[in-house]
């Protein structure tokens, strides 16, 4: 990636949708109580509460897995996962200059938690399960002081760390596991002390110490917390007896009061009393909690949930405002509104979302339970969102209300995998899982089966109109790309190629199209005899994805599995721009048609909107 990078302008990243809802306690906020920092993908994002502008930490070459703030709010560390075999970073960032502070590289394929001393001189560390080694770091001279494996041999993962507010004590559990550590700094050396639980076995995902560091509370995956006495290691009480926590306990956080917030991973959210464990407030909210960050005294909070869903919570009221929301598995395509640069629509699962280019904002949210959404197109018009569906159904909704306009029911057998919409709105060509390409004709009041084109014998995974709604061009994955016909419903023209073809956009001029794929070569043709003109290699590693022509046709942009964003001079046929913040393969890409704004998408349900540096001269 290195050479790859080396002496090319980066691209400007204006805005993220998104947030790894997964990441335990990913979601914080800084001391100063202006800013949230979460994570996505191999980025940290620093997003002010007043205005929500954001600004990005780029360092890490792989997902993040962990985040901490010191007391101060001086420094951000943050780890990574990284391949087996492959020694995982944690980096120190200087918040104050938003620049990497130290980059710290002992634990082996992921970092699993990481927590600060109350006096920002230490950083401790805990490696993942293939490593299972807790370190003890210098912040100042940013070595590594010492360092023990977590957990006795007899007991399972270590899976969580904190820091005690006043000492030089911190506390690890996790499976069979919970250890009172004394930070020895004159011998440097760590000594643990196991603590005693009696007969309770225990899983323990998220620990929290109180102010005076009296007590440990540690929730658990059997839906209970655990209060245990710091000093002596005892356990003091247990609870609450019925009911427990549906789906365990996965995050805590102490109060000033001294009673507990709690996530459970069933989305239920409560304010629990500090003495016997009892409900004193609840909300249920969509999915998992797995964050919930202090702002200030604990007047206001932040919760982050699986769903990639943010909320804010005041005190007083308890009700969940929701502040945030994205994508949490991967997105499949998006489409922009022809003519305008206003609105955009994204697919995942069994969501198509609508979202303003400007302001990173959900406009609306279509649901269809169980079902995935394979593909997604803007009629030209704006009076309809088309979609193809894995259950081999089109859907058709209506961009303000959502409401489902139509059904075209078994247009496909092995789901519909492509769809495009003519000019003149009256016919949709789909693509399907077999290969089969059909065109159909939408009527007032229903919809009619104009014809089935059948010479791909595999899966179609893109489909382009001409303008003159008299051609379409299909890509499939038995590595040929068809010029049809769609008025005599005949083939006029077939590409092959030895690669498994996801892409192809026609040149404006219609001349020429581009097409790439898992060869991870960028290929032009000639639409008139399927000759090839140029071949480029658009990747050094991994499939192309996606790939979008500027209006103009003077640059063009791919995206793929090496999670890269490259923006293309299309005569000259050299890389002019890339852009590097994807934590995840990149699977859709497109540019609006005023030339000034790039939408890309990835695998890790993340939407970046970047500025595109070759803007229109009208």
């Amino acid at each position: 990636m290195a050479i790859e990078t080396h002496g090319v302008p980066q691209l400007e990243l204006e805005a993220v949708i998104g947030f790894n809802g997964h990441v335990s306690s990913g979601l914080r906020v800084h001391p100063d109580g202006e800013h949230l920092i979460y994570p996505l993908g191999s980025t940290i994002i620093l997003k002010r509460i007043e205005d929500g502008k954001q600004e990005f930490l780029n360092g890490h070459t792989n997902n993040v897995s962990c985040i901490s703030v010191s007391k101060s709010g001086s420094y951000i560390a943050s780890g990574q996962v990284n391949f087996m075999g492959f020694k995982a970073v944690i980096i120190i960032w200087d918040y104050a200059q938003r620049t990497i502070y130290a980059e710290l590289l002992l634990h082996k394929a992921k970092v699993e938690a990481l927590a600060f001393s109350p006096n920002d001189k230490y950083l401790v560390s805990l490696g993942g399960q293939d490593d299972g080694s807790i370190v003890v770091w210098n912040v100042e001279t940013k070595q590594a002081i010492c360092g023990s494996p977590a957990s006795a041999s007899s007991a399972g993962h270590c899976l969580t760390l904190q820091y005690s507010n006043t000492n030089n004590i911190f506390v690890s559990a996790g499976s069979g596991t919970l250890r009172v550590w004394e930070l020895d700094l004159l011998n440097g050396k760590i000594k643990p002390t196991e603590c005693q639980i009696g007969k309770l076995k225990r899983i323990v995902k998220c620990l929290e110490i109180s102010e005076d560091d009296q007590f440990i509370y540690c929730g658990t995956t059997s839906g209970d917390i655990m209060k245990v006495t710091l000093k002596t290691g005892f356990l003091s009480d247990c609870g609450p007896a019925k009911p427990k926590y549906s789906k365990g306990v996965s995050v805590l956080r102490v109060l000033k009061s001294g009673d507990l917030l709690v996530g459970s991973g069933s989305g239920t959210f409560t304010v629990c009393s500090r003495t016997n464990f009892k409900t004193l407030k609840e909300v249920q909210l969509e999915q998992g909690v797995t964050s919930i960050a202090l702002r200030g005294e604990g007047q206001q909070f932040f919760v982050g949930t699986e769903a990639a869903q943010m909320y804010r919570f005041s005190y007083d009221n308890f009700e969940a405002k929701l502040i945030s929301t994205s994508h949490n598995s991967a997105i499949n395509d998006v489409a922009i509104l022809f003519g305008t640069s206003e609105l955009f629509a994204t697919c995942s699962g069994g969501d198509i979302r609508v979202w303003y280019i400007n302001k990173p904002k959900e406009l609306l949210r279509i649901t269809v339970p169980n079902m995935t959404c394979n593909s997604l197109d803007f009629m030209t018009d704006g009076h309809s969102i088309i979609s193809a569906w894995n259950d081999g159904n089109i859907r058709v909704f209506g961009p303000e209300s959502g409401r489902l306009m139509l059904i075209i029911h078994y247009a496909h057998k092995s789901g519909v995998t492509a769809i495009a919409g003519t000019r003149d709105c009256k016919r949709i060509i789909s693509g399907g899982g077999e290969g089969p390409v059909r065109v159909w004709e939408l009527q007032p009041h229903g919809h009619l089966l104009l014809e089935t084109m059948a010479k791909h014998k595999a899966t179609v995974t893109c489909i382009k109109v001409k303008s003159n709604d008299k051609e379409c061009v299909t890509a499939s994955s038995d590595g040929a790309c068809i010029i049809w016909d769609i008025v005599r419903f005949e083939s006029l023209q077939m590409v092959i190629a030895n690669t498994l073809f996801r892409t192809v956009c026609y040149h404006p001029q219609e001349y020429q199209i581009i097409t790439s794929g898992t060869d991870r070569k960028v290929t032009y043709w000639d639409v008139f005899d399927g000759s090839v003109i140029r071949e480029r290699e658009g990747s050094l590693s991994g499939a192309i994805n996606g790939m979008h022509i500027s209006q103009d046709g003077k640059h063009f942009v791919t995206g793929g599995d090496d999670k890269l964003l490259k923006v293309w001079d299309y005569t000259g046929g050299e890389v002019t721009h890339i852009g590097i913040a994807h934590g995840s393969s990149i699977t859709s890409i497109r540019l609006c048609s005023n030339n000034r704004t790039l939408i890309s998408t990835s695998a890790d349900g993340a939407i970046l909107r970047w500025k595109f540096p070759h803007p229109s001269s009208s």
